[in-house]
């Protein structure tokens, strides 16, 4: 599965403030597929929450997207959306920004990840 991933050239799409965005397109995951379309959206304090959750929406429709970073912050904002989305991929990754600290039991996605599994299992 990881080389069918790696053949079709999947990527990884951001949501975040414009430091988040900026970061990551410096790293090159910069990309606009065939129909024109970026794979990042930079949200700032005058973006519409239905403007960031049509764009997450649209990501998860996207076959080419296997992963979306989101700021935390910006997820808090669009919750009852993600925690619709139990596809596992794309996977949604909460990521913190530079004015707001990662909070893991803020984290949804975290938290249906340890209702997984049994901590006593995990002791030996």
């Amino acid at each position: 599965m990881a080389l069918q991933a790696a053949v079709k050239g999947k990527l990884i799409a951001v949501i975040g403030d414009e430091d988040t965005c900026v970061g990551f397109l410096l790293g090159g995951i910069g990309e606009i597929n065939k129909n024109r379309h970026p794979n990042f959206m930079v949200v700032d304090k005058n973006t519409p929450v239905s403007e960031v959750e049509d764009c997450f929406k649209r990501f998860t429709k996207r076959d080419d997207i296997d992963i979306i970073l989101i700021n935390q912050n910006i997820a808090e904002l669009i919750r009852h959306v993600i925690d619709a989305h139990t596809a596992p991929v794309p996977s949604i990754l909460e990521i913190p920004s530079k004015d707001h600290p990662y909070d893991a039991s803020k984290d949804s996605i975290l938290r249906r990840a340890k209702g997984m599994f049994n901590p006593e299992d995990l002791v030996r």
